[in-house]
């Protein structure tokens, strides 16, 4: 398993934070995400062997959040 931080933009709230974070728990190869509000963050682990940070930057954005790199 790995481990990557990606910068999420655009949380205004606790409903923000659970709609990332479900997002991210619903991708393949992902086992746990850690949504911060406060840091604009999400730290997740993941099996690099069937995803990688740009598909999960991605999905957050398609579900209407920023993830710059």
């Amino acid at each position: 398993m790995s481990e990557v931080t990606i910068r999420v933009e655009g949380m205004t709230c606790a409903s923000c934070v659970r709609n990332v974070s479900k997002v991210l728990k619903a991708l393949p190869g992902v086992s746990g995400a850690h949504v911060s509000l406060e840091r604009e963050s999400a730290t997740v682990e993941y099996d690099p062997e069937q995803i990688d940070a740009v598909t999960m930057r991605q999905a957050v954005e398609d579900a209407g959040f920023d993830a710059p790199t």
